[in-house]
């Protein structure tokens, strides 16, 4: 039975940012970053309000086809609840259009306020593995969603074996010595847009390759961070997305060359580098600053992310 939630109910839900394929974990790992967008979502009587204030702000639809009220309504269907009206407030600090997970962060978060919402109506909230399983359904893959869901870092799967694809994801434990730099550029690039860059068909020696990294890169962001630079080696996304990303793709190679691992973040444009703690340097190079500075990237050391949080008519704070 459909329950109807009275108005004047409150949730609030603050999701992560995140950074998929990490390399040459394509549509399958991702991590969680410390930037971090707060919904907040008000039933009422009728009528739909939708505010946005920092990142997308005078950008994103402010109607039923914003993506985070899609999700909260999806969230509302799945635990069984319905909202006449609703006030939705977004606060986004995630750079939207830059491979840094605001679509999943959107989705995850409008879920996540839902589940506050229901909980207040006696419904049973969504499980990790059922936010994980609809977040992924609005982008076909759950390399950003489960990040966002899980906090930390991720390895995600798809089932196709049945009717319809299920998605999942585990949490691997990040070896403590590493660290994160964000290099965020002012431009914006599609995902869309640099995905049909990428051939239908791979060879054997690349799929290879990738499998080899990959296997290896669980290694290095677990216990051998020293691995990491060949781990985040990759063939089959980053080389075909160049062309289209040519200030991300000179920069990875800049902070290669100075000796630090560095991936696209996603489809780019931002850019994803990993240091170390210990007894090594924990900030960039001089060089790999001053060049991110003229490609046109601000460079922030990230902490991790940690997983969606919510709650009923307070504020959750990660």
């Amino acid at each position: 039975m459909t329950r109807t939630l009275p108005p004047g109910l409150t949730a609030t839900a603050t999701v992560a940012a995140s950074s998929a394929n990490l390399g040459p974990g394509f549509d399958s790992m991702g991590v969680a970053l410390g930037i971090y967008d707060e919904i907040v979502v008000e039933t009422t009587e009728s009528g739909l309000v939708v505010d946005v204030r920092g990142e997308g702000e005078g950008q994103v639809p402010l109607d039923a086809t914003h993506l985070v009220v899609r999700a909260i309504e999806r969230g509302l269907t799945e635990t069984g609840v319905v909202a006449p009206g609703l006030i939705v407030r977004c606060r986004n600090t995630i750079p939207h259009s830059r491979g840094l997970g605001s679509s999943a962060a959107a989705v995850v978060g409008g879920l996540a306020a839902a589940n506050g919402l229901a909980a207040q109506a006696g419904s049973s909230p969504m499980s990790t593995d059922a936010l994980v399983q609809v977040s992924s359904e609005f982008e076909g893959h759950p390399d950003n969603a489960s990040a966002a869901v899980l906090g930390g870092a991720v390895v995600s799967w798809t089932d196709t074996s049945g009717a319809a694809p299920r998605y999942a994801a585990a949490p691997i434990r990040l070896h403590p010595d590493i660290v994160m730099y964000s290099a965020i550029p002012a431009v914006r690039s599609s995902t869309a847009e640099t995905r049909i860059l990428l051939p239908d068909v791979v060879s054997h020696t690349a799929a290879r390759f990738n499998l080899s990294r990959a296997a290896l890169l669980v290694v290095a962001l677990t216990e051998r961070p020293d691995l990491l630079m060949a781990a985040t080696e990759d063939v089959l996304h980053q080389p075909q997305r160049a062309p289209a990303l040519p200030a991300s793709a000179e920069y990875i190679q800049v902070l290669r060359r100075c000796g630090v691992p560095a991936v696209l973040s996603g489809a780019g444009p931002a850019v994803l580098a990993l240091g170390l703690h210990a007894e090594h340097h924990v900030d960039l190079p001089a060089e790999a600053v001053e060049r991110g500075r003229e490609l046109g990237f601000m460079v922030v050391k990230t902490p991790v992310g940690q997983g969606v949080t919510w709650s009923a008519g307070v504020a959750a704070k990660p």
